[in-house]
């Protein structure tokens, strides 16, 4: 895979109050395409970032409909991958790329 699609399935990096907590697990959080599969965000984390994955979990969080303003919006839904690595390997994902 190239490194441009590598990027079309891991959008960002979650930065959370519970992200921040399952760090001390050796997990880190990234916000992905909602069409990836778990073995395409493994190889996503391993091409960027030069790390082992131990294992994927992946979540769907369901869109919320808001007010803003008077008017009514249905947020998108939004796809999570909790990705553990495997023992001794670090990564800092507030550094940047």
């Amino acid at each position: 895979m190239s490194k441009e699609n590598h990027y079309r399935i891991i959008l960002s990096p979650a930065i959370t109050e519970k992200s921040t907590l399952v760090s001390a697990n050796n997990q880190v959080v990234f916000n992905v395409a909602r069409t990836a599969t778990k073995p395409q965000i493994k190889a996503a984390i391993e091409g960027l970032f030069g790390v082992k994955v131990k294992a994927v979990n992946t979540l769907l969080r369901k869109g919320k409909q808001r007010v803003f303003k008077g008017r009514r919006a249905l947020l998108s839904d939004k796809k999570k991958a909790y990705v553990t690595l495997v023992e001794g390997e670090r990564l800092d994902v507030t550094t940047g790329l």
